[in-house]
């Protein structure tokens, strides 16, 4: 696929951002132009190409414009197929990948959200909410290294960017995930231990930082 043009539209603390990184960079994508967004100050470009719903990333690809972070990955898998396929080549299989993909969007980042911007019994019912998903996530992930057993893939790029926000909803809650969470922290951990992960995701002081920010910004104390 050389010669292609390739933009990435992205936000820095982006989680969602961070999966078209690491599946550009498993698929061994270095070349493409990084775009990054302010959170307050939405480019023309951004809202031109994602009228809908406004929000990074967005992949530009040979001019033409693929939105949402899964669809993308999907997309880049789908594109790039010579190099560390995503998705297993069985239908059922990759069904269940999805399945859990679509699972940890629907849940995870809201779940945290709400643990960073409320306080008493709502903090307290979204600490137990995503502690409860963790748990389920953990019975999928069970004994293997990666949610596709030996081999890395899409629930795993789907869930690892969230590992940077850990220490912004451990603090702001008050509690340690890896002492409810172990098996999935372990995991995060060997996760990290790619280089297409661990180049992809921020710093967590730096998230946390972020979080306070974007918090203060919106009138949340």
């Amino acid at each position: 696929m050389g010669g292609d043009e390739i933009v990435l539209l992205n936000g820095w603390f982006s989680p969602f951002g961070a999966r078209v990184r690491i599946a550009l960079a498993e698929k061994g994508v270095t070349e493409y132009e990084l775009k990054e967004e302010d959170l307050f100050n939405k480019s023309p470009l951004l809202l031109e190409r994602n009228p809908v719903h406004k929000k990074v990333p967005v992949l530009i690809h040979n001019g033409k414009t693929i939105c949402e972070s899964l669809t993308i990955v999907q997309y880049i898998d789908e594109v790039w197929k010579g190099k560390s396929p995503l998705l297993p080549s069985d239908p059922y299989q990759r069904s269940v990948a999805r399945f859990w993909a679509d699972f940890v969007d629907k849940k995870v980042y809201d779940t945290m959200k709400r643990i960073t911007r409320t306080k008493g019994e709502d903090q307290e019912r979204a600490k137990k909410e995503l502690l409860e998903i963790f748990k389920l996530l953990e019975g999928e992930l069970g004994d293997k290294p990666y949610f596709r057993g030996d081999e890395f893939g899409l629930v795993d790029i789907a869930l690892v960017p969230f590992y940077s926000r850990f220490y912004a909803v451990e603090t702001f809650g008050k509690f340690s995930i890896e002492a409810e969470s172990p098996k999935l922290v372990a995991w995060a951990q060997r996760c990290m231990e790619k280089e297409s992960v661990s180049n992809s995701l921020p710093d967590s002081k730096k998230v946390y930082e972020f979080v306070l920010d974007v918090n203060k910004k919106l009138g949340i104390e």
